[in-house]
């Protein structure tokens, strides 16, 4: 408990860095893949935004805790997390979206003559996804702690719950780092 804020801190200080490498990473999906489906395409942009608007709001609040811009902190941080929240909704949804998508592609494959989608490189798209939307699921559900209470469940968990969410979400970012993108792992 005595050590939590401190490292919350340093993420957020941390995060001031971010809104360039996320422009950049905006910018270079733009409306995303021509062949890709029109649906994952559009909650990716949509997430894209969503991110995009985070950054300068978290920044804001940030630096009206700090005393160097005269706002009051409070409805920034909501926005926020709100804008947070939103941006693991949307990925969530796209995670459902591929796998369905995945689904269909295997049962196609069963009643057609066209060439096996390489079963492995689908199973590892599959626990990808699965794992995406676990993390998703654990962020998620601690954003909506942060919001303000009579949202939901809004400050509503305790304390090591919170904590258990947030180990969950970054063991599982971790791992699929120490992948490096690989979806064979």
């Amino acid at each position: 408990l005595a050590v939590s804020p401190r490292v919350g801190a340093c993420r957020t200080a941390l995060r001031l860095f971010d809104d360039f490498a996320m422009l950049g990473y905006s910018c270079g999906y733009g409306l995303g893949p021509k062949d890709e489906d029109v649906l994952v395409r559009g909650l990716s942009v949509l997430c894209n935004l969503a991110n995009q608007l985070y950054y300068p709001c978290e920044h804001v609040a940030w630096a009206a805790d700090a005393g160097i811009v005269r706002v009051g902190s409070q409805k920034w941080w909501t926005l926020s997390t709100a804008l947070w929240a939103s941006s693991l909704l949307l990925g969530i949804l796209r995670s459902l979206r591929i796998l369905f998508q995945l689904r269909r592609k295997l049962r196609q494959h069963k009643c057609s003559t066209s060439p096996p989608p390489s079963r492995r490189e689908v199973k590892a798209r599959v626990k990808a996804e699965v794992l995406s939307i676990l993390a998703d699921l654990a962020d998620l559900s601690n954003a909506i702690h942060w919001l303000p209470p009579g949202f939901l469940w809004a400050g509503r968990f305790p304390l090591w719950l919170v904590g258990l969410l947030g180990t969950v979400s970054s063991l599982i970012g971790i791992y699929q780092a120490s992948r490096g993108g690989n979806s064979e792992a």
